[in-house]
């Protein structure tokens, strides 16, 4: 099996000091290998990178029909908890009938500093609106309600998400060989790097109004790509990164580092994860391969943030870089 390659490196005072280690695959629109790192079948849970293909049953039941694009957006974010993000959550469930005691994605404290000093001035607590999988948790609840299936649509055997699963491997090409718990209490299910990029080759391609499927599928990259403030927040890689790009790529991370890029215009995919969890190996190497392909500058205010970035301590000297790895990208 092909070992992992370096794709970022800490340096300080002279010494590399850290490496970030991971797989990355580029495909084309028929969904082969057309450049890779390290080894395209490592086997990786996608966590939130794959919100996509989880509301792919959604889209495809006909439930969704009447959705905006920011809602589209919104459905597959990670987001912040900011008053944008809980505010549209519960309007999506009055619109349903429902409230945030119907969700089972959990609670947690926001991101957004905004938000979260207003829960402490008012000594409020975080509620499941505040999740950053709540919009993906409104979707569930819409197909959920469509189908008619029982309340905790989180269960591994519930309909939701034994659709979940069908779509996930008929886009990925891929039997999964399992299932995790993600930090939302739903199913995730593993795929390779190769099956993760191959799926976001077929988002790339997915023309409006073509199929059902391909449909679905144009609608939900669009929706993220218009809406980036939806799809994860104000200081936020995903956010920051797509609207440097100006709405022509779909990007999308997950937890312990992985992250995948839909681009229309050069109808490829990208995933890549980083073995170590470290979210800032994952930003790095994203921007990196965009810059490679052409569709973000190097030079732009987003892509320095990310790659290539000056590390500085609390009293603002420069103390070491974070670079690219010699023969990556």
């Amino acid at each position: 099996m092909t070992e992992p390659v370096a794709f970022a490196e800490l340096w300080r005072g002279g010494q590399l000091e850290s490496t970030h280690l991971g797989h990355a695959v580029i495909c084309g629109a028929d969904g082969s290998v057309e450049a890779a790192w390290g080894d395209p079948e490592a086997v990786i849970f996608p966590r939130s990178s794959c919100k996509m293909l989880q509301a792919l049953p959604l889209m495809e039941s006909g439930a969704a029909r009447n959705l905006t694009t920011k809602q589209l957006g919104f459905v597959c974010a990670s987001h912040n908890g900011a008053a944008i993000h809980t505010q549209a959550a519960a309007a999506w469930l009055a619109d349903l009938g429902l409230g945030e005691a119907d969700l089972r994605c959990g609670s947690h404290e926001p991101k957004d500093r905004a938000e979260r000093d207003r829960l402490i001035k008012t000594d409020q607590s975080p509620c499941q609106l505040h999740n950053n999988c709540s919009g993906k948790h409104c979707g569930f609840l819409m197909l959920n309600k469509h189908l008619g299936g029982h309340a905790d649509y989180i269960e591994a055997d519930h309909p939701v998400q034994m659709a979940v699963k069908a779509a996930f491997e008929e886009v990925t090409g891929e039997t999964s060989p399992g299932y995790g718990i993600d930090g939302c209490s739903a199913p995730n299910y593993s795929c390779s790097v190769h099956g993760l990029a191959r799926a976001m080759a077929y988002f790339a391609t997915a023309k409006e109004g073509s199929d059902v499927r391909q449909d679905a599928a144009y609608r939900l990259a669009h929706g993220m790509r218009t809406h980036p403030e939806m799809v994860a927040g104000e200081g936020r890689s995903c956010t920051e990164l797509m609207r440097a790009m100006e709405g022509k790529v779909t990007i999308k991370t997950g937890a312990e580092a992985v992250f995948i890029a839909i681009i229309p215009e050069l109808q490829k995919g990208i995933a890549l994860k980083v073995v170590d969890g470290g979210t800032r190996g994952a930003e790095l190497a994203i921007a990196a391969l965009l810059v490679k392909l052409g569709v973000l500058q190097a030079d732009h205010p987003a892509t320095r943030k990310y790659l290539n970035t000056v590390e500085r301590n609390w009293r603002g000297f420069e103390t070491g870089s974070l670079r690219l790895a010699p023969g990556f990208a």
